[in-house]
């Protein structure tokens, strides 16, 4: 009692107030500044370096960009823009150089007349950079000199130093992430890679190119598409079937705004639409969207109607629009109103009535000058429009046969006793002999178990009515309790760990694909709570006399296996291999799998939902071809496929 008193009569008064200077709050509180200290935020701090080139680029100045990984993962960003400005300041009497790396809050994006769109909102780019690496070099290219500065975690080292003469212009900041502010300092090839082709496919004619010098690693790509947001649509259906051969593409202006959209219509049933504002993703959409799907859904209904596709009073609904509908928007403005420091979300309104505009006005002329693709499209609506009746019937019929709305639960599954969601999790199992020994392994307390048998629907090639009849998916359904679709609701949730326990074979794999794609396609919040995992079990089951081991890997079955011998070299290690869950008892796979304090656990990340899409509709959709190929690629890389 005496510790509680003594804490709350303890002053409280301005010596406990602490202020701090320069960059100290940027070390202090990284996640603020760049989302999170892990990879994410590593891969972060180069978008930051390259989106001030590309606000070069934007401002008509800069025409290539250069991403280098060094050895020991040092970062070097190279563009041939104007090179930022090395006289003094006059606000700070401070060189401008050493203000947009010393100083957050400072660029040129607040009005000063830099830049009249910026993808930069806040102005912290450079300057948090800067304090989050062990050291950082910057070398500018202006006026026939070449200027350095160098700085650590923040700090000058070394202020504005002409080394050399050049005929170019331009910016190179090269620095090396500090291992003290994150999680970890690897960067991955694929990840800065697939970003900037991102920004090349935004940027149309601007050169960029990402070079890796690491050993072993070495690889360079050249990326230059003159024909911008066409050519990434026509990228993102590389692996579909087109309905029509023409990417539809639409601009228009106002004031000092802009918007781009360009579609194509594929025979699938999912639709892909990426946002853009000022070249940064908005993942959680905006304004900018809102106005596109309203255009879009007023132009399919007029041309319905006055093309007699549409009877009466018949309408297609939004969503039946944007079945199979490949989409890029991308808008750019001068003061850009984002949800938040990650920016996911566009909260301008006048860029509604922009891209309202715009489609509403365009397509509408493509449509009267190419009437066989505004039918083929139409139709793909009104097709849509039937399945989703279909589906309400669906769903109807088997509420009633199964009693959905009562809370009935599918005999197949063992609930749990614990009701807090967050506090159960439900493990998907294959097959009846391995679902029994989970069964009677698992504690009843938080863990369910839904036993899955025979080959699942592959949802890729099956609109919603025909899940919702589907005998293996439907008991899934009604157990997570969530529903499907335009129907989910993350609120009704009734496990948050939802784990898929497949055997360790090429059988588990496709089942664990199956069931992925049909959360990625029906359920993708799962995906993006971080509520889907992948259960890892093992492989190998090593005896030593009374003692037992398992290993997950070839390599630690090794390990154990020396490990198991350290004290007699001749010593008979007896190793087995797990044919399947099936074959392990209830305390085997409680203990190696089941047991929270013990089990490895692989979460399912949405890190690039485009990377996934591709993936997904190569590995389950029409096309044999590029499946065929992707398989031969990647053969060599374990079958566990993280999303």
């Amino acid at each position: 009692m005496s510790d509680i008193s003594e804490k709350i009569t303890q002053e409280y008064d301005a010596s406990q107030i602490q202020v701090l200077e320069g960059l100290e709050a940027v070390r202090m509180r990284p996640g603020m500044y760049i989302g999170s200290t892990s990879a994410s935020g590593l891969h972060h701090l180069v978008y930051e370096i390259v989106d001030n080139s590309i606000d070069e680029a934007l401002a008509g100045y800069c025409t290539e960009i250069t991403v280098t990984i060094d050895e020991g993962d040092v970062i070097s960003v190279t563009d041939n823009g104007r090179g930022i400005p090395v006289d003094i300041q006059a606000q700070t009497g401070k060189s401008a150089l050493e203000v947009v790396f010393t100083v957050l809050h400072a660029g040129g994006k607040f009005g000063g007349g830099g830049y009249k769109v910026s993808g930069g909102l806040h102005g912290v780019g450079a300057s948090v950079v800067n304090a989050l690496s062990e050291w950082l070099v910057v070398h500018v290219h202006k006026d026939g000199k070449i200027h350095e500065m160098k700085f650590s975690r923040g700090d000058i080292t070394q202020g504005i130093t002409v080394i050399g003469e050049t005929e170019r212009t331009g910016t190179t900041v090269t620095f090396k992430p500090d291992p003290l502010m994150f999680d970890e300092t690897v960067y991955n090839y694929d990840t800065l890679f697939t970003r900037m082709r991102e920004q090349a496919f935004l940027n149309a004619g601007l050169k960029i190119s990402t070079i890796d010098k690491r050993p072993g690693k070495e690889c360079v790509h050249e990326m230059c598409y003159e024909g911008g947001i066409r050519e990434f649509v026509s990228f993102l259906n590389k692996n579909k079937i087109p309905l029509h051969e023409e990417v539809i593409y639409m601009k228009g202006e106002k004031t000092d705004s802009e918007a781009e959209i360009a579609l194509q219509y594929n025979d699938g049933y999912n639709s892909t639409i990426v946002s853009f504002a000022n070249n940064i993703h908005t993942p959680e959409g905006g304004m900018h969207e809102t106005g596109f799907k309203m255009a879009l859904t007023r132009v399919l209904n007029a041309y319905g109607t006055k093309s007699g596709a549409l009877k009466g009073e018949d309408k297609v609904t939004g969503d039946d629009c944007l079945e199979g509908i490949t989409a890029i928007i991308s808008v750019k403005l001068t003061e850009p109103q984002f949800e938040g420091q990650t920016k996911a979300k566009l909260g301008n309104s006048e860029m509604r009535t922009l891209v309202n505009n715009v489609v509403s006005d365009k397509l509408e002329q493509f449509f009267e000058e190419n009437p066989n693709v505004a039918k083929t499209i139409i139709e793909k609506a009104i097709m849509a429009s039937k399945a989703r009746e279909a589906a309400r019937k669906a769903r109807e019929s088997v509420r009633r046969k199964t009693g959905l709305e009562s809370g009935q639960m599918p005999d197949k599954l063992q609930d749990c006793n614990e009701r807090d969601p967050s506090l159960c999790e439900i493990y998907i199992v294959e097959g009846d002999s391995a679902a029994g020994s989970a069964i009677q392994g698992r504690d009843s307390r938080f863990q369910a178990i839904l036993a899955m048998w025979g080959k699942m629907l592959n949802v890729e090639k099956a609109r919603a009515d025909k899940i919702y009849g589907n005998d293996k998916l439907y008991p899934l359904i009604v157990a997570l309790g969530a529903g499907i679709g335009e129907e989910f609701n993350i609120e009704k949730l009734r496990y948050h760990k939802i784990i898929i326990m497949a055997d360790a074979d090429v059988d588990g794999s496709h089942i664990r694909t199956l069931l992925l794609t049909f959360f990625f396609r029906y359920m993708r919040p799962l995906i993006e709570h971080g509520y889907v995992y992948s259960a890892v079990p093992p492989l190998y089951k090593l005896k030593r006399g009374k003692q037992q081991r398992v290993a997950y890997s070839d390599a630690e079955r090794d390990a154990i296996s020396a490990e198991m011998r350290e004290d007699n070299a001749n010593a008979k290690i007896e190793i087995s291999r797990f044919k399947g869950l099936g074959e392990m008892n209830p305390d085997e796979l409680w203990e190696t799998t089941m047991d929270p304090e013990r089990r490895t656990l692989r979460r399912i990340t949405l890190d690039d939902a485009l990377k996934a899409d591709e993936i997904f509709t190569i590995l389950m959709g029409e096309e044999v071809e590029p499946r065929r190929a992707w398989i031969e690629e990647n053969a060599k890389y374990v079958v566990n496929l993280d999303i």
